[in-house]
């Protein structure tokens, strides 16, 4: 065998290991949330996860895309939460999620139909947001953003809720002993 040939076997064996290495390392999603949602999965991490929990976490969602067909990955982060958990053992039942949506994002949580007649298109994040009312999460859209940046209840996705306030939903749900996530 010559030393080309040698390099040849090596180079297809390296790239054949590497190449099972990368397909059993992909990400994600789903079991909750099908089409968004990407995680990796973590084999015994050293910071075990208690799966008699009940986890609860509220995520602040105020900043959006500029590119207004750009899917809003700070409400994707809830979808990767609860595809993590569930893919790590944790029953929906135990995963209690909200997500309090104001200032830029606001124009995330109206239906398609009002979103293309602001901007032309349908709204990329409508099906996301009802994924995850689907699977029990809470929606909440700041009143005040409501009023201020022109997006009344009326044109809002089924399920999302107005509140007060983004302010007063997020004490609310804190003294709930939900717990704030701000990425």
């Amino acid at each position: 065998m010559t030393k080309n040939n040698i390099n040849g076997v090596l180079l297809c064996a390296i790239v054949f290991l590497f190449g099972n290495y990368i397909n059993a390392q992909t990400k994600n999603t789903g079991p909750i949330i099908k089409d968004f949602g990407k995680v990796w999965k973590v084999d015994a991490p050293d910071y075990a996860l208690d799966t008699t929990k009940t986890y609860k976490a509220v995520f602040d969602i105020m900043n959006s895309p500029e590119d207004v067909g750009e899917l809003n990955r700070s409400i994707e982060t809830a979808a990767r939460f609860l595809n993590m958990h569930a893919q790590s053992g944790i029953p929906l039942e135990q995963l209690k999620v909200a997500l309090v949506v104001h200032n830029k994002a606001s124009k995330d949580v109206i239906t398609s139909k009002n979103y293309k007649k602001k901007y032309g298109i349908e709204n990329p994040n409508e099906k996301l947001i009802t994924d995850l009312i689907g699977a029990g999460a809470e929606v909440i859209f700041c009143g005040q953003s409501s009023m201020s940046r022109g997006f009344p209840k009326e044109e809002l996705i089924d399920g999302v809720q107005l509140s007060l306030s983004a302010m007063s939903a997020l004490i609310q749900l804190q003294n709930e002993e939900y717990r704030l996530i701000k990425f």
